[in-house]
């Protein structure tokens, strides 16, 4: 009898898998291949829960087939419920992290506590029907798509599928797209704007018709560098997740960048100051992005500190073996409900301060990515009336070669 069992068990699970299978090639989607396995193997395990003479096995050698279809289901890392007449009868261990581990053996109502998903599950309509989206399933941020299927024995199949993430990246693109919008759209009336007026009288007027010909040129120059940001910033993201494979000195490229700044005459040139420990390791880099992410700290820095204080950059070695670049201004500094936000694109404190000092709200979410993509970590501590401080923590070229990934994983 047990041996038999176990041949329809194994047969069961085969065809199980291949149905998985066979729907995930098809619909090209994994949710449908779950909710096909979990289906499957609920028939299966139903109807080898009886004997050759349609008697259900007893004894010792009886498995528990709702035991055994829990452990099936604990496999899927997405939550999966099996309702039978509106109780929930076996749920995966991802169900219960969400909903609780009370779930089984109640209504499917109480369970699911969403006004949406009572609808679906009790309206008697033919399932699979179309997702149900859930909107503060968890937690109030949470946003669900719920997917439903029917086993041949009545048994309704539930399958939860996170799109928080999916609805969070949509935002941002919405966001992205809408906010490169409006930065673009400003200097580009402005421009057009005054060529109207150029055409008219006011290109007779040689004083005149020079200012609006500066302001032209400076509204174009804030265009191309909001260009330019979006084409590195696009460019960094693309790479986030390869390791650059060069050795770089760390301290030299700050030398460089410290000697363009002054070869370029840049406003507040001479209040920078850089001091740099003897004998750094490397680090595994991108000079490019790195030289972008020290001309923007340290421009950041002469930007929006008092005119006359000292910007200093700090090179060093701190105790865990990382390499840690302090950039230190005196400002007007930036309210605690501001810093959370400085690396989202766009985000300013100051938007009018910003704009006229030629930020693109672009610079800070730059340096994000570009410490992402070295495995590096950024803190910006910064107090009101007293100035800013932004830190970047970068492993050593050693450190992320004696880690099993090629990379290494810093806690903030």
């Amino acid at each position: 009898m047990m041996s038999r069992f176990v041949r329809r068990l194994s047969g069961a699970l085969t065809i199980a898998l291949c149905t998985a299978v066979g729907v995930y090639l098809v619909e090209g989607r994994i949710d449908g291949a779950a909710v096909a396995l979990v289906g499957t193997v609920a028939v299966a395990l139903a109807a080898m829960g009886r004997g050759d003479e349609g008697q259900a096995v007893t004894g010792h050698n009886a498995p528990d087939a709702e035991a055994l279809l829990g452990e099936v289901l604990d496999v899927i890392a997405e939550p999966v419920l099996l309702v039978r007449s509106g109780i929930v009868t076996c749920a995966n261990a991802a169900a219960k992290a969400l909903l609780g581990r009370h779930i089984v053996g109640e209504d499917v109502r109480v369970a699911i506590r969403h006004p949406a998903a009572a609808d679906r599950l009790t309206s008697g309509a033919p399932l699979p029907g179309r997702p149900v989206e859930l909107v503060g399933l968890g937690t109030p941020d949470q946003r669900w798509e719920m997917r439903t299927g029917e086993t041949g024995d009545g048994a309704r199949i539930v399958h939860l599928v996170d799109q928080s993430g999916n609805y969070a990246a949509e935002k941002m693109r919405v966001d992205f797209v809408a906010n490169a919008s409006h930065e673009l759209r400003t200097p580009l009336a402005s421009i057009l704007g005054f060529i109207e007026t150029l055409n008219e009288e006011a290109g007779e007027d040689p004083g005149l018709r020079k200012r609006f010909l500066d302001v032209m040129f400076a509204e174009a120059q804030r265009m191309q560098r909001l260009v330019e940001d979006l084409i590195s910033l696009s460019r960094i993201e693309a790479e986030k997740y390869r390791l650059p494979g060069d050795r770089l000195d760390l301290g030299e490229l700050l030398e460089d960048v410290a000697a363009e700044i002054e070869a370029a005459r840049s406003p507040r040139a001479e209040n920078v100051a850089i001091t740099i420990e003897p004998d750094l390791p490397h680090v595994i880099g991108d000079e490019a992005q790195l030289s972008q992410l020290l001309h923007n700290l340290i421009g950041n820095a002469m930007k929006y500190g008092r005119p006359g204080s000292p910007v200093i950059a700090t090179l060093g070695l701190d105790r865990s073996g990382l390499l840690r670049l302090t950039v230190t201004d005196e400002g007007e500094g930036i309210a605690p409900q501001h810093i959370p936000r400085l690396t989202e694109r766009f985000y300013r404190v100051d938007a009018g301060r910003s704009r006229s000092v030629g930020g693109t709200g672009l610079g800070l979410a730059i340096v994000k990515h570009i410490v992402e993509r070295h495995r590096g970590r950024l803190d910006i501590a910064s107090k009101v009336g007293v100035g800013t401080v932004v830190t970047v923590a970068i492993p050593s070229a050693d450190a992320l070669a004696g880690t099993p990934t090629g990379t290494a994983v810093i806690k903030g």
